[in-house]
């Protein structure tokens, strides 16, 4: 009806504005301000983008990634950015307001960066939503940086160079690296403490040697995160179950988006299993094939989405080799075969936030030994609800020993809901795990405790 509505009030001729309509003018980056400005970034994925300011800084501009662990950016993002807009913009966008009225910052000399998809995502229209929270606040002073890939809003003080890709890239396959073998050891550490603390020992190596960025560092480096992880000791005899994480990209990567999901699954027994960053951009390169196969896109964007895969490939082969070779860690999934997975159950056509990678993740994790799938929901992001929730009960139906459980995440969402639709798949999972096999020869059953040894010994 509002669609009909407003083709009815275009065909009468010039649309009239809304009421109280105001436009919001564009301040712009020069490279003067490049060299003086301090620019705030939102934080999204806390193992990730602690790498990625050594990109910023090679490229003369003083970057400062905010805090992750400030809740009132929510009640802030309330305030500044409409209600009925997807959780992620009123999150990431509530970060930069909070962080503009702490005091911290001179406004006069002070810029925001954030990502712009480009596609049929409300991501694409943060940076108008950003002006508007500014002009209300009384800053309209403060210029906007857009990091995209498609020349949108695109400013002069703002030219990426190849060095600076280079090392957004290279960031980003060293934050994937951490994440999997983190995420794998944590639960099975020995001694408390010892995968966080060679976690955060390589997470400052990283970032200076990211200043160089030389290929034989990366691939050194790579190699031998994964040897010290492979060889951080563990306890071997302890299976428990993997837990996979899928969703949209912000709550899913962002701990205060998701309650600190990650952190209460492990408390609870459970592992963690999850999709890198790098999987995301795969995705987006592989929809220019389809765009061009059926839909409007061009020969040359399918042939320029295929060989920036293939670049991307480079710059992950020395993990996807190290990890093959390992002993404790998943191999790594090609973007093909995940999109093959995914389009025995639906279109490759769902182009939309996560689109068809969402269908195709779920089916991953499946396959790598998740089988219990929580689906993070944010509020208002449809795409998620369709490839994701939507897609549960034929996912069900295809892997019958799944157990996959969607959790809503938005402002107004109640913590101790979400915990205990999240405790109560745990609780599922372990009553599987205590339950004998069929084959089974008939013995006593020792009740499966999270983080004790089935002999009874303490884990920690």
């Amino acid at each position: 009806r509002s669609l009909m509505a407003a083709i009815r009030e275009r065909s009468k001729g010039t649309p009239v504005k809304a009421q109280g309509y105001r436009g919001f003018k564009r301040v712009e980056f020069t490279e003067d301000m490049s060299k003086r400005y301090t620019v705030l970034a939102p934080q999204m994925a806390p193992i990730h983008f602690d790498l990625l300011e050594a990109a910023f800084q090679h490229s003369g501009i003083n970057l400062i990634i905010l805090p992750d662990t400030d809740p009132q950016a929510i009640d802030c993002g309330l305030r500044y950015v409409n209600n009925d807009a997807c959780y992620p913009a009123i999150m990431s966008l509530g970060q930069i307001m909070t962080a503009l009225r702490s005091g911290k910052y001179d406004l006069n000399r002070t810029s925001v960066i954030i990502s712009q998809t480009g596609g049929c995502c409300r991501a694409t229209n943060y940076i108008g939503m950003l002006r508007k929270a500014l002009a209300d606040a009384n800053m309209p002073q403060i210029p906007i940086i857009s990091l995209n890939t498609k020349g949108l809003n695109e400013q002069p003080g703002f030219k990426p160079s190849l060095g600076f890709w280079h090392r957004l890239l290279q960031g980003v396959i060293y934050g994937d690296t951490l994440q999997q073998v983190l995420y794998r050891t944590r639960p099975y550490e020995k001694v408390r403490g010892a995968a966080e603390s060679l976690f955060k020992k390589w997470q400052e190596k990283l970032a200076v040697d990211l200043n160089k960025a030389d290929r034989s560092t990366f691939v050194k480096n790579i190699r031998q995160i994964v040897a010290d992880f492979d060889s951080l000791p563990i306890w071997e005899d302890i299976k428990k179950p993997r837990i996979g994480i899928v969703g949209e990209i912000y709550v899913k990567f962002h701990p205060i988006a998701n309650n600190q999901i990650i952190k209460l699954i492990e408390e609870e027994g459970g592992e963690i299993v999850t999709s890198g960053l790098a999987d995301f951009f795969y995705y987006g390169l592989l929809d220019n094939n389809f765009r061009h196969k059926y839909l409007s896109g061009s020969f040359w964007s399918a042939l320029g989405g295929k060989a920036a895969i293939k670049l991307l490939d480079w710059y992950r082969k020395p993990y996807a080799e190290a990890v093959a070779a390992s002993k404790r860690f998943d191999p790594v999934t090609s973007i093909y075969e995940i999109a093959d997975e995914a389009k025995e159950y639906l279109s490759l056509g769902h182009v939309a936030g996560e689109g068809w990678f969402l269908t195709g993740d779920m089916i991953d994790l499946i396959h790598r030994g998740a089988k219990n799938v929580v689906c993070l929901q944010p509020w208002a992001c449809l795409p998620n609800h369709v490839t994701g929730k939507g897609m549960i009960k034929t996912l069900k139906s295809a892997f019958p020993e799944t157990n996959i459980v969607a959790i809503d995440y938005d402002p107004s969402a109640s913590a101790v809901n979400q915990t205990n639709r999240l405790k109560l798949m745990l609780t599922t999972t372990f009553e599987s795990i205590r339950q004998p096999s069929a084959a089974a020869e008939e013995k006593p059953v020792l009740p499966f405790i999270p983080g004790i040894h089935i002999n009874g010994s303490l884990n920690k």
